[in-house]
Order: C-alpha cells, then structure tokens, then sequence
C-alpha cells in the first residue's frame, strides 16, 4: 500500500469521513482492517490520508458500516477516485500548502458563500487590491513570494469568472469597502470591479452599512464551500497562525445558521449595489 508524504487536505478529509463512519459504526480500526485483509496500522494510515484507498474499498467499508446513504457514499468515492491535477500544483513547493488546498477546495465546490468585515473578500479583490493585503504582512514577504501569493489569488477567480462557475455569494460589512487598502483611485477601482461581478446570475454581493442597528455578529467572517453532499461542506477561517478547515457536522450546522443571520441582516443585492456605487462617487 502506497503511502503520501503530503497528503493534502482533500485527502485527509475522505480518510476523516472514513473514520467517522467507522465510529459511527461502533467499529474498532482493526476490525475494519480485518475486512480489508489490512492490519491496523495500514488502516490507520487510510484514515490519516496517507495511504490511497480505492472505490471497491469505500464501498465495502461502507456497507460493513451499515451507511445508508448513498449520496455521502457515491461522494466519497468521487474522491477516492480524482486523479486531478489542478493548476495550483505548479505552487507546490512556492506557496504555503494552505493555499493550495483551498484552491482545490474551491475547485470542487458545488457552491460558495463569503463573509467578510475588514477586507474585500479574495475573489473579488483585484491585483493591486490583493497586493496591497498582502504587502502589509508581518514580516514583510520577499518580492518574489509577494508576486507568487498574488498571481495564485487572480487565479483563483476561476471559480467565478471561468468557464463553469459556481453560484457565489458575498456579504461584506461597509467597513471593508471604505478601508483604503491602497489609495483613492485603487479603492475607486475596487469598488468598480465588485459591480461589475456583481452583475453576473451566479454572483450576489450583500452589504451590511455603518448604521444598522444591534449588530454583533462581526466574529463570523467565513469561506463556505459547498461539497457534493452537505455533510462534506468545509468552512475556513483565518487563524493566527494560517487557515483553519472546519468540518465537523455540528460547526457546519452553526456555520450555515451564522451566515443565514448576517445575509437576514444585509441590504438586498439591488441596494447593496446602489450603495456601492455611491461610494465610488465619494470625493
């Protein structure tokens, strides 16, 4: 059994669900192993994501689990199976891992929601925008890793503006659109760029303003991408030390519940576009 040095975070994650249909099961590694003709350590590896599995085992771990819903089952054979290489791999070794396993995240997403209050959100950002973010880290980045982050994040765009795009929504504070990342005409052509999106079916753009009243979920900024089946949705969140992927059923729940309450709370698209068109003509 071949094993990953580096498994990536899609991988990790069809080795977690394993598992947690494993305990769900009330099945210990190593009578799951037994079933394979595996030892446990071997098991343990699958479940780790080190090791491969293949659909034939999938299936037989999942009716030894007693799982009965085919959907999850079908999904997590999907993953076992991708053989994809996608453009994020020329990163590998460039970038940190955290960046390329969101872009395949976001490859495979069904669908995506964005909550943000301090930044434009990464996929509306333009270049000099993203630039400007990324200039300001502490430490500084070298010249060439600050052109690599940014030319890795205009890419990442595809989802959105490629040739199968996701349905996407983004609900941002006002606070992140009148914070001048850059200057006036960076920040004015910033804002043009988020109309512009905007105007596409698949894309909603949602503003909450200054003035609203009782407003305390500012704690919930997100990236939700939607599996193929909604046990395998994944939220990230910034942490202080690199990106946290979140995936338990129970986050996923509060997650979901959480950005429902700040979209409740936000103007309707066609006024949050009015809104951000005033304030492209601000002085």
């Amino acid at each position: 059994m071949a094993t990953r040095r580096n498994p990536t975070a899609r991988q990790m994650r069809l080795g977690a669900e394993l598992r947690k249909l494993r305990d769900a099961a009330g099945l210990k590694a190593t009578e799951a192993a037994a079933l394979l003709g595996a030892n446990s350590a071997q098991m343990s590896q699958i479940e780790a994501g080190v090791a491969g599995v293949s659909e034939e085992r999938v299936r037989r771990l999942a009716g030894h689990y007693s799982c009965a819903d085919e959907e999850l089952v079908d999904a997590l054979v999907a993953w076992a199976m991708d053989r994809t290489r996608g453009w994020w791999e020329e990163y590998r070794g460039l970038l940190p891992t955290p960046f390329l396993d969101l872009s395949e995240l976001e490859y495979h997403a069904t669908f995506r929601w964005d909550v943000d209050f301090l930044h434009v959100p990464g996929l509306l950002q333009t270049e000099e925008y993203a630039r400007g973010v990324f200039s300001h880290r502490v430490p500084e980045l070298p010249g060439n890793e600050l052109d690599l982050r940014v030319e890795h994040r205009m890419k990442r765009r595809t989802i959105i503006e490629g040739s199968r795009p996701i349905p996407y929504e983004a609900v941002m504070h006002e606070a992140a659109l009148r914070i001048r990342v850059g200057d006036r005409a960076a920040s004015r052509a910033q804002l043009n760029r988020i109309l512009e999106l905007s105007e596409a079916d698949h894309v909603t753009v949602r503003v909450i303003p200054f003035d609203l009243d009782g407003f305390t979920d500012a704690g919930s900024a997100m990236v939700y991408a939607g599996g193929a089946v909604p046990k395998l949705d994944t939220v990230v969140r910034d942490a202080p030390h690199g990106s946290a992927f979140v995936d338990s059923e129970a986050q996923l729940g509060s997650f979901r519940t959480l950005f429902r309450r700040v979209e409740g709370v936000s103007l309707e698209p066609a006024r949050s576009r009015d809104f951000i068109h005033r304030l492209t003509k601000e002085p």
